[in-house]
């Protein structure tokens, strides 16, 4: 990257899977940013501007999420500048098999990139996988394979009170088992704990770190119970004033502490998935790096994410839910094991039942997975959107043009039937013109000409989901005869997204009470969108009631109340008390929220009969993106830096961008509670690269203004 950027003065994509990955590497490569003279600009949740600022003398290092990448190549082209790119990362390449819209986007942005930037190298950092020839097919790629590991692993597989050596050149288990479990405990230790979690954990804390994976989220905080139950008390006593630190600093992020965190923390001890806020996992993410923390109980996301390597990983058991993990889960999650620097080796324990033993074979001697193309997903959704995108960024034209283009896809290449291609393709077309997205216009040499509708071309400016456009666009028709403006909550109504479900069942006597204790104003926002407080009533108290009201509108409103709550001050944490769901859920429906609405503006930037709510979905959006005080904004812009980071510095007197970048890390670890010289250090570089980028910006801004006027003033001859 640094060579593309500072030799071949190109432009660099570092495409990651999650927004807190992109965060953390911003964070991470701001002091480079800063020493070399490059710029990093943050795509990922409400970050980042499309089109992107054209520099003339700085290239820029775009770190995105995988949907903000697809809208980056999408701006690139539109504004003719994807000759700027000259390098595109891709890390987690095999997400292109998660199998549903994520794995699908990816597909499109690299299919895009290939059309459009043959003269950009791609780079794809991925798992092994069983089908590598086909992914170098469709990328037109070399492979390089490596299966180097700094630090030994020697897994082991748990049944029962045997444990085994998993011989990883021959097929399976050892046959005789390397030690048998003899550890003697009370009848109560013996009935809660039969797989004698907390001696395999014991043996390698406090002196070193262990990872409990789970199966579900509850279970990771059962397993953080049971631990603290039976271990022994003197583990209170280590590093006891950092681990207190720790659950203030919690409370102060959200003004309340998990009553499971709150007993487990003192013990070295918390639970990890994605339950949590993301500012509660930074804390225990960082916390359980510097050591305060010793073990943690997790889901299998934590192997997907960040790097939080442990001497011992143990897998509670070979399920992810309910379904039986695949290999290259079992290698990610085990992958954990061994800290480079600090272990001479690591190990993995696998806990399996008799009856699961067959059921795990596969997990050590069997083939790899596949990454398999996602476009298909929901019935071909992903094709027509690539369809739709091709067409409205003028890469294809035409019908035959369009088959051509999807026979390079990943999809494509991965089936047999040469014509699959081309029946895909008619499909999307014929789906799409049914949506009123494009229209054809026949030629007389066979071919047709594919026309984008200005419905169309605002879903794919937009990045909307094509099947929901029709809805999306009548939702907000409806909303301009009879929009309800003495509140936000009408507007908020309209920034939930569609497709977001609630992970569990409404609390239907939370969600009448609500209603019930609006004023009349807010009451005649509910009865607009056709919510009757009767029905809720009903609901409340279990009355079995004809669904005369859509369901879609009644999930989306619970959503939407949740959200008119944190606009008006109140924390992740009251929230999700209240509505009976996670914290977790809440900061991702904010987040969703937020990304919606920017999806919305510009949306109806297309359509000239939505003038009106384009400018109000802009406010709205600012709403969202700031729900905190206002004063605390400017700090909230530094990444890394989140609501209760940010009103920490505002009390210690910091109150810009400005400040920050002006004052010096051991400053700051001086002034601020929980700080680490590392992350000061982190915060201060991306402060003076923001500003440094800001002003920039600014100084080429008003380059262009100077030329214009120059240009208009030069006297035509």
């Amino acid at each position: 990257m640094m060579r593309e950027l500072l030799l071949n003065k190109k432009d660099v994509m570092f495409v990651l899977p999650f927004v807190s990955i992109v965060q953390e590497k911003v964070q991470s490569l701001a002091h480079l940013a800063v020493e070399l003279d490059f710029v990093i600009e943050e795509y990922a949740g409400n970050k980042g501007r499309f089109p992107p600022c054209k520099r003339r003398k700085k290239r820029t290092l775009y770190i995105a999420t995988i949907e903000k990448a697809n809208g980056l190549v999408n701006s690139f082209i539109e504004e003719t500048r994807i000759g700027d790119i000259g390098l595109v990362v891709v890390d987690e390449l095999h997400m292109l098999g998660e199998g549903g819209r994520r794995g699908a986007t990816l597909e499109m942005c690299l299919t895009k990139l290939l059309c459009a930037a043959s003269q950009a190298q791609i780079i794809g950092m991925s798992a092994t996988l069983s089908n590598i020839k086909e992914l170098q097919q469709f990328l037109r790629a070399e492979v390089y394979a490596n299966d180097f590991r700094p630090v030994t692993l020697h897994e082991y597989v748990k049944i029962g009170k045997s444990v085994y050596y998993v011989n990883n050149n021959e097929s399976g288990l050892s046959t005789h088992p390397v030690r048998h479990i003899t550890d003697k405990v009370n009848n109560a230790r013996k009935v809660k704990d039969p797989d004698n979690l907390v001696l395999l954990v014991t043996e390698v804390i406090p002196e070193h770190s262990c990872l409990v994976f789970c199966s579900t989220k509850r279970n990771c905080e059962n397993v953080a119970k049971l631990l603290v139950d039976f271990l022994p008390k003197s583990l209170c006593e280590i590093r006891r004033e950092e681990r207190k630190c720790l659950l203030q600093a919690l409370f102060n992020q959200a003004n309340g502490v998990c009553p499971v965190l709150k007993r487990t923390i003192p013990f070295g001890i918390a639970y990890h998935h994605s339950g949590l806020t993301v500012d509660e996992r930074k804390l225990i993410e960082y916390s359980y790096s510097k050591g305060v923390l010793c073990v943690l109980t997790c889901t299998s996301t934590l192997a997907a994410g960040v790097n939080l390597p442990a001497k011992r990983v143990i897998l509670r058991a070979p399920y992810i839910g309910k379904h039986i993990i695949s290999r290259s889960q079992y290698k990610q999650m085990i992958g954990r094991a061994g800290r480079a620097g600090i272990d001479t080796s690591g190990e993995s324990i696998l806990i399996i039942k008799e009856s699961d033993k067959a059921k795990v074979r596969n997990l050590f001697s069997g083939p790899y997975d596949s990454c398999k193309s996602s476009l298909l997903y929901q019935d071909g959704k992903g094709v027509r959107i690539l369809v739709l995108s091709l067409l409205g960024l003028k890469l294809c034209f035409t019908q035959t043009q369009l088959i051509s283009a999807i026979n390079d896809t990943l999809l494509a290449i991965q089936t047999e039937d040469k014509s699959f291609a081309q029946e895909c393709t008619m499909n999307a077309i014929k789906d799409l013109v049914a949506l009123g997205l494009v229209k054809g216009i026949s030629r007389k040499s066979g071919d047709v000409n594919i026309d984008v509708t200005k419905l169309g071309h605002a879903s794919y400016k937009g990045c909307l989901d094509v099947d929901n456009t029709q809805l999306i666009y009548q939702n907000i028709e409806m909303a301009l005869e009879c929009l309800v403006l003495v509140n936000e909550l009408h507007l908020l109504y309209l920034a939930t997204p569609i497709d977001l479900t609630i992970p569990s069942d409404l609390d239907w006597m939370v969600y009448q009470k609500q209603v019930a204790l609006f004023n009349d104003k807010e009451k005649k926002v509910v009865s607009t969108i056709g919510i009757s407080e009767l029905y809720l009533l009903g609901k409340a108290y279990g009355q079995k009631l004809e669904k005369v009201i859509s369901e879609d509108s009644i999930r989306r409103f619970y959503m939407t109340l949740m959200l008119y709550h944190l606009v008006q001050g109140a924390s992740i944490w009251n929230v999700a008390d209240l509505f009976k769901v996670s914290r977790g859920f809440v900061q991702n429906l904010l987040t969703s929220a937020t990304s919606f609405v920017i999806c919305l503006i510009h949306f109806t930037k297309e359509l000239s009969e939505f003038w009106a709510i384009n400018i109000l979905l802009e406010n709205i959006m600012k709403r969202l993106s700031c729900t905190v005080n206002l004063e605390l904004a400017p700090l909230m812009e530094i990444p890394g830096v989140k609501q209760a980071r940010a009103r920490q510095l505002f009390k210690a007197g910091y109150r810009s961008m400005g400040d920050i970048a002006r004052s010096n890390p051991d400053k700051l670890v001086k002034e601020i509670e929980h700080l680490y010289k590392k992350q000061a250090r982190e915060i201060v570089s991306a402060a003076k690269m923001l500003l440094k980028e800001k002003a920039d910006t600014l100084l080429e801004e008003a380059q262009d203004l100077i030329s214009y006027d120059q240009q208009l003033s030069t006297p035509v001859v």
